[in-house]
């Protein structure tokens, strides 16, 4: 069961913006022509524009984890996104998406650059036909990633360690589904 708290920091995240381009970047990101992460403890920095706070969050993972990561999210993606594009470039890989939630539609680019043993950067840029005060909103968010050494004893694959002590298991993404925010009729 996931508590208020709990509940209450992701529809700030999904309702940002930044969640909605979180979960397009993780479904393209982990997608099957995408190399997987190192098995290990990733440490994912996250700086968002606008009064969105900069947060750190830790992700223990495995190739299986990963691989699940990719065919969990791409459903509920597939609800949300009308376009997922994904090229590889020189350096890395490119993204472009467009996704609806709660009847804002967000536009995202993305680069990927790096390795995915080591460290990789994304940086996106996205525009939100409608922001939290109702205007359009354009953002840029950068995710740096480096892969920090081996899961800790207390963590199994797919725990994810977010601000404030927060702990979930991407496998129990399912229950986040209900936590997106809806259109308001």
């Amino acid at each position: 069961m996931i508590g208020k708290g709990a509940r209450n920091m992701m529809r700030r995240l999904l309702s940002s913006g930044l969640g909605v381009g979180l979960l397009a970047l993780s479904s393209a990101a982990l997608a099957e022509d995408l190399p997987i992460r190192k098995a290990g403890l990733w440490e994912m920095k996250v700086k968002a524009g606008g009064s969105v706070p900069e947060m750190t969050m830790q992700h223990c993972t495995d190739a299986t984890t990963d691989k699940e990561m990719s065919n969990s999210a791409s459903p509920l993606a597939k609800q949300i996104c009308t376009k997922q594009d994904i090229q590889k470039t020189a350096t890395g890989y490119v993204t472009d998406s467009v996704c609806s939630v709660a009847g804002v539609t967000m536009t995202t680019h993305a680069d990927i650059v790096g390795d995915f043993n080591s460290g990789y950067t994304v940086t996106s840029t996205s525009h939100s036909d409608k922001g939290p005060t109702g205007k359009p909103l354009d953002a840029t968010t950068k995710i740096e990633a480096k892969w920090v050494g081996d899961c800790k004893p207390d963590q199994k694959p797919g725990d994810i360690l977010m601000p404030g002590g927060f702990k979930l298991n991407v496998k129990d993404a399912e229950k986040l589904k209900n936590l997106i925010p809806t259109q308001k009729k």
